[in-house]
């Protein structure tokens, strides 16, 4: 899966992702987006006044974080989890905090923002 910007599956700025009140707070939700051969798999994660999204790719793996039940978030709701290996990240920064990625790795960005009650790509 290509998660870079020139990735021609990444949806253009001012996409409309879905509304606001479609993600519970905390709560998270993931999209996908295919063009030709390329793919591009996002989230976004909203806790209270924050609303960040990043790019579907584990840093250490490669592979999406939600595996088969399409959860990003840990029981608690606190941090974002790898289903693949347990990493778990923050959701503020996506800095890795726990697993077998190196605590420097970081999730890869996804600038998301709310226009009219609506998430879009930023």
């Amino acid at each position: 899966m290509r998660d870079a910007e020139d990735n021609p599956a990444r949806p253009p700025t001012g996409t409309v992702l879905c509304g606001l009140d479609e993600i519970a707070s905390p709560g998270s939700k993931g999209f996908r987006w295919r063009e030709g051969d390329a793919m591009f798999a996002g989230f976004v994660v909203r806790k209270g006044e924050t609303l960040v999204g990043y790019v579907d790719s584990c840093p250490h793996a490669g592979w999406p974080l939600a595996g088969f039940a399409g959860r990003y978030l840990t029981r608690d709701n606190d941090l974002i989890l790898c289903a693949g290996h347990a990493a778990l990240f923050r959701i503020e920064d996506g800095g890795c905090v726990a697993g077998p990625c190196p605590t420097s790795a970081r999730l890869t960005p996804w600038p998301v923002t709310v226009r009219d009650g609506q998430i879009v790509t930023a």
